[in-house]
């Protein structure tokens, strides 16, 4: 039997605890949470997957949890890894488990210079944005495009988004990796583009939302005044990732990924590559490998459609804005990350540099200012990291540092993390009522069914706030500013 990891664990003192090496874990797992927090959350097996994850071949640095941990599909989300990409003979791991099936599920923020006073009729603009953002799992209403088109954003992203005139030029700046990583083909399964055929400018189900939102507070004046937000400012945040074209690509490689190794004990193994590991949902290739750089390739691929799927929710949005308020309705974007990716980036692992995969499975970037690939409006404030906590309370705006990078590989939380289960939620909260209560504190709600209120009830999440305190206190980010749900559609 597997040694409980309680018995290894230990408090830094730093915002942080860690899960001591032993077995057949080759570094150390970090998460982000103090005694208190833990205990909340003391049977949540997110640890146990971390620990799992610190076996992979090629890991260096640490295993990381951010503070919205919770348990996952192999590594639990927020969970944080990177390998090395000249471990042995082809590389460490990369693992479709460690990234996530909604590849590049992600967030982006518009801000208007405009207040809620502005807003004509707070009503009707509900309904226009819930009119014309389609929510929900079938995809219905997705933009109508050709299957030429759709080749060109797996291969453009954000870029060849705004070519077929559904996104601006001038917000690439402003988005991760300016919404486009390097894709050599654009050849993917008919599957994987059937599925994405249809859901082009569609938000999705589960927790992905559109939300208009107002800045309740400045907590970071200077930062905030550079990023050009103010108290009152409406925000506009949009949750949304590469829908099934990107759960296709996941289950395929995840599928043929775990069929490639055998039981052995209590362990996975690959014999063709010597992979030994401790979940097989964490299913493996080298990252020099055929199967490992076929997966990479078909990743950036659906991340594309990702970035491009949020360049048209946002202009789907704005034409709406426009209609409703006009001038006042203008957004620009402050930013857009990536949750659910694996990135190859430098990193100095114990006084060396390392080319590595890290893989961030419902973690964000939290890069410094000095990093390079950052936009030059960021170098003197950090990198943007945008926080959904819950429809009820309210989400953030952190930024990473000024210089340099965190200890979690310029990582931070993406969200404020589940604290129930969906089918918990569904049983012990009722949606209709919940709807009423939140409608009555004056947010405005507008969801397909009472069971999507119930699964994401604000009771479903861990407190935001205290996940916000305690990335801060781990220095892997820094609060700006607070931000209130004023309108809210969700799948």
């Amino acid at each position: 039997m597997a040694e409980d990891w309680r018995d290894h664990l230990q408090s830094e003192n730093d915002g942080t605890m860690r899960i001591k090496a032993h077995g057949d874990m080759k570094v150390d797992a970090r998460i982000i949470t103090d005694d208190e927090h833990l205990s909340k959350y003391s049977d949540d097996r997110g640890p146990e997957q971390l620990v799992n994850a610190a076996s992979l071949p090629g890991i260096v640095g640490e295993a990381w949890g951010m503070a919205d941990w919770h348990f996952g599909y192999g590594l639990p989300i927020g969970g944080v890894i990177a390998t090395d990409t000249e471990f042995g003979d082809l590389g460490g791991a990369i693992s479709p488990g460690g990234v996530g099936f909604d590849i590049n599920c992600g967030v982006r923020v518009l801000a208007l210079d405009a207040t809620i006073d502005d807003v004509p009729n707070i009503k009707k603009l509900a309904g226009r944005i819930a009119g014309r953002i389609p929510a929900g799992a079938s995809g219905k209403g997705g933009l109508d495009i050709k299957m030429k088109d759709l080749d060109e954003l797996i291969l453009g992203g954000a870029e060849s988004a705004a070519e077929l005139g559904i996104g601006y030029f001038e917000d690439l700046e402003s988005l991760e990796s300016n919404g486009k990583l390097q894709t050599v083909s654009s050849d993917i399964s008919t599957r994987a583009k059937q599925r994405g055929l249809r859901a082009l400018g569609t938000l999705g189900s589960g927790n992905h939302f559109l939300e208009l939102q107002s800045v309740e507070k400045i907590v970071d004046s200077e930062t905030a005044k550079h990023w050009g937000l103010y108290e009152g400012q409406l925000l506009a945040m949009i949750h949304s990732g590469s829908r099934g074209l990107g759960h296709q690509v996941c289950s395929e490689h995840s599928r043929k990924f775990e069929q490639m190794y055998k039981r052995d004990g209590e362990r996975w193994y690959n014999e063709n590559w010597d992979f030994h590991i401790a979940d097989r949902q964490l299913a493996s290739a080298p990252f020099h490998s055929k199967e490992g750089q076929q997966y990479l390739q078909e990743m950036n691929a659906a991340a594309n459609f990702a970035f491009a799927n949020r360049s048209a929710l946002a202009h789907r949005l704005r034409e709406v804005l426009n209609l409703e308020m006009g001038k006042d309705g203008e957004a620009r974007v402050l930013y857009d990350v990536a949750h659910n990716i694996a990135k190859v980036e430098n990193h100095i692992i114990h006084g060396h540099n390392c080319q590595c995969v890290v893989h961030r499975k419902g973690a964000t970037r939290a890069f410094g200012g000095d990093q390079l690939e950052l936009n030059s409006h960021f170098k003197s404030t950090g990198q943007p990291v945008l926080v959904p906590g819950d429809m009820g309370t309210g989400s953030w705006i952190m930024s990473g540092p000024v210089n340099g990078q965190n200890q979690a590989f310029g990582s931070s939380c993406h969200g404020a993390g589940r604290s129930l289960s969906r089918t918990k939620a569904k049983k012990t909260i009722d949606g209709k009522e919940l709807k009423k209560q939140l409608e009555k504190s004056g947010i405005r709600i507008h969801a397909s069914t009472p069971n999507v209120l119930s699964e994401e009830a604000p009771e479903a999440y861990k407190d935001v706030d205290e996940v916000i305190d305690l990335t801060a206190k781990a220095g892997l980010a820094r609060p700006v500013a607070r931000i209130k749900p004023k309108i809210v559609v969700k799948g």
